[in-house]
């Protein structure tokens, strides 16, 4: 670069005042007007209502409600998230000193005691009644500023608060994955219980089988070939209750964890098995526009693309040379203590400082350009964001709507199949049947029970899932609503 390209921007600045760099213009992803299953959505009937922000109060289920609160206060990502905050609250304190002026206090008191074998000391020595210990008192005052001419720090400290309110954004998703992942692992919980009534209402289903068709086989009317059926039916059904314990156990110490406790903690209160959640009604939903301001994700995404932003003013300013003003006032003596402050003493120093990477500026050039990079990176990311965000919503929305579409009609199968295996047993018992239609009856109404227990469990997931997405958990603070007005 010339001198004569640089003297211009120099100059300029020097006028106006104005920080270098780009100011940040909040991009606009392009998203739809609206949801697409929204309709369906809306058309759900259910039998309460959900709020966004305490979404988990609308299933009915207060001991999910009162698990959730209490993630909410002991969960350790949320500690760990607002230990973040607290770093990049710092960072921003440090950013708003560097603009002020710096002040320092020093003093010193020393006694030395003079040696007569060097040139001074023989010098001095030769002086009738020279005393080889001297005394020495100095205390000082100073000061430094840094003048932000062409907003290197300012754009510096635009870079700290957005990073501030990214963090304060990030604490928020982190409270909003908390609460979602605690009622989505309670639910996972109570299917599991769910299917294992299902399945030890089978076993007891396929043990009074057995035993009649030993009765049977004991007059007679059965054969062996019948009763080894039956005790392998009883076998493989008996044989998924182990499996879905062992889920059972997995999802309690899973929420154990959540609720920041040990493994176990809880157990006693989760071993009696309850009802799965009813998802609630979804209200308010909005627009895709919306999850821009609502989601803290996006918000964190987004004030992170501000810092990136600021942060290539950072760099530019270092093209240019860096002033400072400095000063000390102190007084100094080397007589006795009480002469200190005397006006004999005082002493004082200005400073006028100067900085400038004059021959650095292919490196500086390449900052620059690393700058760039990164906030074009972080702008592809937070349209991305924006464009997986509702792709979130529409898959809840969907796997909702969906899911109790199955259960329903599950639920119907089960009832039907019901019926269907009353009848076989009656008829094999008149030997109408043979014992394989009775069992293939059993089978299928337990794959069919087990079927619509999960269905039930992933609808209420899935409900989860949709309060999520559209960003429900949390109420903007003072920080936050700033970062959201900044949108």
């Amino acid at each position: 670069m010339s001198q004569r390209t640089l003297a211009l921007p120099l100059l300029f600045s020097l006028l106006a005042g104005c920080a270098v760099g780009p100011d940040y213009v909040r991009p606009a992803p392009t998203l739809p007007d609206r949801f697409i299953g929204g309709t369906a959505l809306g058309q759900r009937s259910a039998t309460a209502n959900a709020e966004l922000v305490a979404w988990w109060t609308g299933f009915g289920d207060a001991q999910l409600a009162r698990y959730v609160e209490l993630a909410l206060t002991q969960n350790l990502d949320l500690a760990q998230a607002s230990a973040r905050v607290a770093q990049a609250r710092a960072g921003l304190g440090a950013a708003n000193a560097a603009l002020l002026p710096s002040g320092t206090l020093g003093g010193q008191a020393a006694r030395a005691y003079q040696s007569v074998e060097t040139p001074l000391g023989q010098v001095l020595n030769a002086q009738p009644g020279f005393d080889r210990y001297g005394n020495a008192y100095e205390a000082n005052l100073g000061a430094s500023w840094e003048l932000d001419l062409f907003g290197g720090l300012r754009r510096g400290r635009e870079a700290a608060l957005a990073d501030y309110q990214a963090s304060e954004g990030g604490a928020a998703a982190t409270r909003l994955t908390v609460a979602a992942q605690t009622a989505d692992i309670y639910i996972t919980l109570r299917g599991l219980q769910a299917r294992l009534d299902v399945a030890r209402r089978q076993v007891a289903t396929q043990q009074d089988l057995l035993s009649k068709i030993h009765l049977l086989y004991g007059k007679g009317l059965a054969t062996e070939l019948q009763m080894h059926q039956a005790e392998g039916a009883l076998a493989q059904v008996r044989a998924s209750v182990p499996v879905l314990e062992a889920g059972e156990a997995a999802a309690m110490n899973a929420l154990d964890v959540m609720l920041g406790a040990a493994p176990g903690a809880h157990r006693s209160e989760l071993t009696a098995a309850g009802v799965i959640p009813i998802a609630p009604r979804i209200g308010a939903t909005g627009s895709p526009g919306d999850l821009l301001r609502r989601r803290p994700d996006l918000i964190a995404a987004e004030r992170r693309l501000a810092a990136s932003n600021a942060r290539i003013g950072v760099a530019m300013a270092e093209y240019y040379p860096k002033l400072s003003l400095g000063g000390t006032i102190g007084s100094a003596t080397s007589v006795a203590s009480g002469h200190l402050f005397t006006g004999g003493a005082s002493q004082a120093a200005a400073l006028l400082g100067l900085r400038w990477r004059l021959f650095d500026f292919g490196r500086i050039d390449a900052q620059i350009a690393l700058a760039k990079g990164q906030d074009a990176e972080l702008l592809a990311a937070y349209r991305l964001a924006a464009l997986r965000a509702t792709e979130d919503v529409e898959n809840a929305f969907s796997a909702l709507v969906k899911r109790e579409e199955q259960a329903a009609l599950l639920a119907q199968g089960e009832a039907s199949l019901g019926r269907a295996r009353g009848a076989s047993f009656a008829a094999y018992q008149r030997g109408v049947v043979s014992l394989i239609e009775v069992l293939q009856a059993d089978e299928s109404l337990l794959r069919v029970a087990d079927a619509r227990v999960q269905a039930q469990t992933e609808s209420a997931r899935a409900a989860v899932s949709a309060f999520k997405a559209l960003g429900g958990g949390w109420q903007a603070g003072p920080v936050e609503a700033v970062a959201i007005r900044s949108q």
